[in-house]
């Protein structure tokens, strides 16, 4: 993980508490009282669009449909006027194959807890899509 080099745009508190998620997203170990009792997330896929209501079941928004552990590349993470924004890529391996997608989540913080999430994800792309991708694609900025 990389999040070191990005944690000082954040102070105190809400550094912690998005290391703490990061940790999460790289090992899927659930850390206690990250989340509101109430903790609502609204994810969005191409294509499709889900959302959940409280802690149990936003954690299974995540473990349900990505049970891997990987890395976490974090390439932003930014203070709000509600939080903090988390910008990043991810790797990890399943099926045989080496897998990718890109994220960018604003987590609302209240009482040093998240209480919000707004998370939009590129899909996870498997080995074909990224060589196509590679092949199609020339990228300004990596």
């Amino acid at each position: 993980m990389t999040a070191v080099d990005a944690m000082p745009a954040l102070d105190g508190g809400l550094a912690d508490l998005a290391q703490e998620f990061i940790t999460w997203l790289e090992t899927g170990a659930r850390p206690d009282g990250m989340f509101t009792d109430d903790v609502f997330a609204d994810l969005t896929v191409p294509h499709w669009r889900v959302q959940a209501q409280g802690v149990d079941a936003t954690f299974h928004l995540r473990e349900d449909d990505h049970p891997f552990q990987g890395s976490v590349q974090v390439e932003a993470l930014d203070r709000t006027t509600r939080g903090f924004l988390l910008q990043f890529t991810e790797r990890w391996e399943s099926e045989g194959q080496h897998w990718y997608c890109r994220e960018m989540i604003h987590c609302v913080v209240s009482d040093g807890r998240i209480s919000e999430l707004a998370i939009s994800c590129t899909g996870d792309w498997d080995e074909a899509l990224q060589r196509r991708h590679a092949e199609q694609v020339r990228l300004v900025r990596a």
